[in-house]
């Protein structure tokens, strides 16, 4: 029988308890556990999860494998990575978050492009933005609104 093989691009996130993070994203995304892999250790080898219709894979941190390096966005100082979620009721997930135990990084406010947006950091350094569009916006807007901002 051939597998079938549905291209994606899915984040794959390294944390330093993946028990804990699975439960965040369960309560502060709606996230649905597709699977676990522990190790023999008790710490998480794999998982996945499902959030907004897409997989999100994690893993515990694992320095013994990385140089003896630890990988979590914590360990590293900070993150350049935003995963970007696009919501219909924007206003409810961003508390949803917070309630979980996220901070905020940018409040969630109406931007020039159109979206009502916002930035959380989760408690174990990964950066999530939120956002729904709210009104049209023309590319001419959004030049002049950039002009606007310098």
């Amino acid at each position: 029988m051939a597998i079938e093989v549905q291209p994606a691009v899915s984040p794959h996130l390294v944390v330093s308890d993946g028990a804990a993070a699975i439960d965040f994203y369960v309560k502060a995304f709606s996230a649905v556990e597709l699977g676990r892999v522990p190790g023999p250790d008790g710490k998480l080898m794999h998982a996945a999860l499902q959030i907004n219709g897409s997989t999100v894979l994690l893993n515990d941190d694992f320095p013994e494998y990385n140089d003896g390096k630890s990988s979590t966005p914590i360990a590293l100082g900070g993150t350049p990575v935003t995963i970007h979620l696009t919501v219909t009721d924007v206003d409810a997930k961003y508390q949803q978050a917070l309630d979980a135990g996220a901070t905020v990084i940018t409040p969630l406010e109406d931007q020039f492009w159109g979206d009502r947006y916002g930035v959380v950091r989760d408690p174990f350094g990964h950066h999530w933005s939120l956002g729904q569009p709210v009104r049209e916006v023309s590319m001419e807007e959004i030049a002049e609104a950039m002009k606007q901002q310098q």
